[in-house]
């Protein structure tokens, strides 16, 4: 879009799916469970809202194949629509299925707050010798045994519950990694002495606990679990952590809204590493599409092509006749005219919104897709 005019550049934007910071502000965008753990790449509710009035009803079934963080099955939820996610990551399927899992918030934070009490008077007992090689590299060790505690002691609580420490473990085990503050996102060697903090504007030193996390987490994920429960309806929500080339799903589904990865841009097992390595889960990295380990050579692209293409070509096993596909993607190198056409789906609308609220460091602005598509 480089050389457009202003005019000529937003007279091509879909405005109602453009909302600007004043309009649409990050509290709105990170409400409730949605912001229970930061992940990066997912695309904001109100997006996912606008599709499920314009193609679904109440007891439909929408499915996202690539369901990252849940967004599109917390929606459904809220609206009374059945949802089916899937993903390779076993971290996503564990987020998704904690913020769409009906739970009593009186419950969750007594549990978790028992499990802090639990963690503290067991820090001392933990054996760093036991600990992998990549934690005691990114974790002083104060933080490291605080959060081993914390997850012995979340080994005592029913599934749910559990479920929803495992994930108030990883986001305290996010922000307690040896990290500068201002790149929480992509870190790539650990800091072990004071830096210059762009985001604070003066000299910081490297975190060294891990409890202070833990507890202000405790307290955030029982008040965005209450805040959910006040819009959560009796439909259903099935999260399957299958690889979504091949998965079988459980029901007909009515359509499919989704935001699949990009290609080279993010590695979706790595983000989240510090998950794998305390919770013990199974990395099928090697099954992720896109990663930006592959990078973008023509190879990969091919690649990304053929497997983007195969999941869609299998959800329309279970697709009924004429189903609504939504697919919001940036899809800059158009990839996607082969990927439907292999696919099976028929591109009926294509939509461009203008995204201007990126954070931290990665701030700019950026233009999505949204492709409208139909079964064949």
């Amino acid at each position: 879009m480089a050389g457009r005019t202003q005019d000529a550049l937003y007279s091509e934007i879909a405005l109602d799916l453009s909302w600007s910071e004043a309009d649409l502000p990050q509290v709105e965008r990170t409400k409730h469970v949605h912001a229970l753990h930061p992940y990066l790449g997912k695309f904001i509710p109100q997006l996912v809202d606008v599709f499920l009035r314009r193609h679904f009803r109440p007891g439909d079934v929408v499915y996202d194949p690539f369901v990252g963080s849940g967004t599109t099955l917390v929606e459904a939820n809220a609206r009374g629509v059945h949802a089916i996610g899937c993903d390779i990551s076993e971290f996503n399927c564990l987020l998704a299925r904690v913020k769409t899992t009906p739970h009593s918030a009186a419950t969750v934070e007594l549990a978790l707050r028992a499990t802090l009490e639990r963690a503290r008077q067991t820090t001392d007992e933990v054996d760093l010798r036991r600990c992998s090689k990549w934690l005691r590299r990114w974790y002083a060790p104060l933080a490291l045994r605080e959060l081993v505690a914390y997850r012995r002691a979340a080994e005592l609580l029913d599934d749910a519950v559990r479920d929803v420490a495992h994930v108030t473990l990883s986001r305290a085990a996010r922000s307690a990694r040896r990290t500068t503050h201002y790149d929480l996102d992509f870190p790539t060697t650990p800091v072990n002495s004071a830096y210059w903090c762009h985001k604070h504007r003066r000299t910081c030193t490297p975190v060294g606990e891990a409890e202070k996390f833990l507890r202000r987490y405790t307290t955030d994920a029982a008040r965005r679990i209450r805040e959910f429960a006040e819009l959560r309806t009796e439909a259903r929500v099935h999260v399957l952590h299958a690889d979504a080339c091949e998965v079988d799903l459980p029901a007909r589904v009515d359509g499919i809204i989704t935001s699949p990865p990009y290609p080279g841009l993010i590695d979706y097992h790595e983000q989240h590493r510090y998950s794998y390595e305390l919770l013990g889960l199974h990395d099928l990295r090697g099954f992720e599409i896109g990663a930006a380990a592959s990078g973008t050579a023509r190879e990969a692209l091919a690649g990304y092509v053929e497997a983007i293409a195969a999941a869609f070509a299998n959800a329309r096993r279970f697709l009924r006749p004429d189903a609504t596909v939504v697919i919001v993607v940036n899809d800059s190198r158009s990839l996607y005219p082969r990927i439907l056409d292999v696919a099976g789906l028929r591109l009926e609308e294509r939509l461009t919104r203008h995204v201007n609220r990126r954070t931290g460091r990665r701030a700019g602005e950026f233009f999505e897709d949204v492709l409208v598509c139909r079964t064949t």
